[in-house]
């Protein structure tokens, strides 16, 4: 039951070029900042990320992107990244955009074990170009299929060594469904405690979904967008 390894490089150490990826974030808030500049060192190649976000260009997956190791991302919101921008408008970085929601429900599909959803979210626009529409109760929506990730890698405020996960404020809005998700799922964590040391009734994700677990270091605390008032 103890699924504690001793660090990021340890943790990531079969990821293999050309792996799809989950990674875990809302915006700066819950990136698994230490596996990502695991993968970096690695030099693994040819990756699809599945992430909200692309991170920025000198944090997250925009480390990954500064050294070409992503071949496609699957994302929301990535607006906050230029050498994204830039990789996507020169045809090198292949790139599919999902609204959030249905990013969110294709991983919570995948966790559940459901090959796929219904959603009207993208009915009558390009997102629903080349898929299946059905009509329900008067209404149409685009079969989308739930992801198939080789891993998950999410970042938890607190784990303790049978891999349960207990998330902080934004950071839940994406982490716990992939955590649920990949075939393997990796987690790195602010603090690692004994097992049995967690309440129970304050688990948001339980050991059973994780693989692996390791106490991350040098945890950044980065504001993406910081607005101000005058006193």
């Amino acid at each position: 039951m103890n699924k504690v390894v001793a660090s990021a490089q340890e943790a990531i150490a079969d990821i293999h070029d050309g792996a799809t990826l989950m990674l875990g974030g809302f915006g700066l808030c819950g990136i698994p900042e230490n596996c990502i500049s695991a993968l970096v060192q690695k030099g693994v190649k040819q990756l699809t990320c599945i992430s909200n976000n692309a991170g920025v260009d000198d944090f997250g997956i925009g480390l990954m992107l500064q050294q070409r190791q992503v071949k496609k991302m699957i994302s929301s919101y990535v607006g906050e990244n230029a050498e994204f921008e830039r990789q996507l408008l020169s045809g090198e970085l292949e790139v599919e955009l999902i609204p959030q929601g249905t990013l969110a429900t294709r991983c919570m599909a995948a966790g559940y074990g459901m090959p796929a959803i219904y959603t009207p979210a993208g009915v009558g626009t390009e997102v629903a170009d080349g898929k299946e529409v059905r009509h329900f109760n008067g209404k149409d929506y685009l079969l989308e299929y739930a992801f198939d990730a080789d891993f998950a890698i999410v970042k938890a405020w607190k784990g303790d060594t049978h891999g349960n996960l207990v998330f902080r404020a934004t950071s839940r809005n994406f982490n716990p469904l992939m955590a649920m998700a990949g075939k393997t799922t990796i987690a790195e964590v602010e603090e690692l405690v004994p097992a049995g040391s967690l309440d129970p009734n304050e688990i948001h994700t339980p050991g059973i979904y994780v693989h692996r677990i390791f106490e991350g270091k040098n945890h950044e605390k980065r504001i993406e967008q910081r607005t101000t008032r005058k006193a």
